[in-house]
């Protein structure tokens, strides 16, 4: 699992589907061939609406962490993901309901992606 840290990227993945759930938003994106569709790639971002300094780097470490057991098993090679923190709920909400929120999301965002693609 590779971090994502261009700009670029998060805003290639931002025009991408998004969902979102209790604890955070998710964005995806299927990146071209082109640009290397080996891997997953992940991104953590949090605005300033989460909080001051300390509590956004909190919700970060709990986002990075809920990626780190759960895109290994449910995250596509060749995607990108951004995992956007939510004020107060990505911080207050237990663990387990964390990686439950993004298991929800991913499952919805590959499956809407697929179901788009045949038609």
């Amino acid at each position: 699992m590779n971090i994502l840290k261009n700009r670029r990227d998060f805003l290639r993945a931002a025009r991408g589907p998004r969902r979102a759930v209790g604890s955070m938003v998710v964005q995806a994106r299927l990146r071209s061939p082109d640009e290397g569709a080996n891997g997953v790639r992940v991104g953590f971002t949090c605005s300033k609406k989460v909080g001051n300094a300390v509590a956004r780097n909190r919700a970060k470490r709990r986002l990075r962490e809920a990626a780190r057991v759960v895109l290994p098993e449910l995250g596509l090679d060749g995607w990108d993901y951004v995992l956007i923190g939510r004020f107060q709920a990505t911080a207050a909400r237990p663990f387990d309901a964390l990686k439950s929120d993004l298991e929800l999301a991913l499952r919805h965002l590959h499956k809407n992606t697929v179901q788009g693609a045949g038609t």
